[in-house]
């Protein structure tokens, strides 16, 4: 592992061991948030597969219905209803707390179901399919929200993830070497000090 290309003085070795416990601090701060992040977006994809299985069974119940429909009335007179239906959605950006994180989210809001055909001119068909539909369309709307969740969490799991890998195979193995090499260098240089004044000293002694 290469080490910073440093002076080994006293001084520099207080620095790098400085910036090594910085790093490992870091270190367990980084990895407990990856863990925790991890946690979250476990869950929120237990809630998206879920969401998918209630969405397949709403489709397996809507386009028979619709599909039932198109038979009774014939194509022309439901294209004809359909114009009168509307539907007013909402789309609003929220902000969600997660492992201490502000992450955007989707809010997503369905008014109240209203048929606005004339009942004279429908069947109930008409309103089984509308029904279908709207149910469909509310899991979908709800999926489209935990799913935002779960790419920001996942994009969040990926940057920890760089950080985490970061300090663990390149900062603290680096703040280690250095820190070992000074600490070295400076060893050397008191035995070297220490056997110069001892022989200083004999010097002086039979002189």
């Amino acid at each position: 592992m290469t080490r910073e290309q440093i002076a080994p003085t006293k001084s520099n070795l207080i620095k790098v061991k400085e910036r090594l416990l910085t790093a490992l601090e870091g270190y367990d701060l980084l990895e407990q948030k990856r863990e925790i992040l991890v946690m979250e977006l476990m869950q929120t994809v237990e809630s998206i597969k879920i969401l998918e299985r209630d969405l397949n069974k709403r489709i397996a119940s809507a386009y028979p219905a619709l599909k039932k429909m198109l038979l009774v009335l014939g194509r022309e007179k439901a294209d004809r209803l359909s114009r009168h239906s509307r539907q007013h959605v909402e789309l609003r950006e929220k902000r969600v707390m997660i492992a201490g994180m502000n992450l955007p989210s989707l809010e997503v809001h369905l008014g109240d179901l209203e048929l606005t055909y004339s009942p004279a001119n429908s069947f109930a068909e008409c309103d089984e399919t509308v029904v279908e539909f709207y149910e469909l369309l509310k899991i979908l709307t709800e999926l489209a929200a935990v799913r935002t969740i779960a790419w920001r969490l996942a994009r969040e799991v990926r940057k920890t993830q760089r950080r985490v890998n970061a300090l663990e195979k390149q900062v603290i193995p680096v703040a280690r070497e250095t820190k070992a090499f000074i600490e070295s260098s400076l060893e050397e240089r008191e035995r070297e000090a220490f056997f110069s004044s001892k022989l200083l000293k004999r010097k002086a002694g039979k002189a």
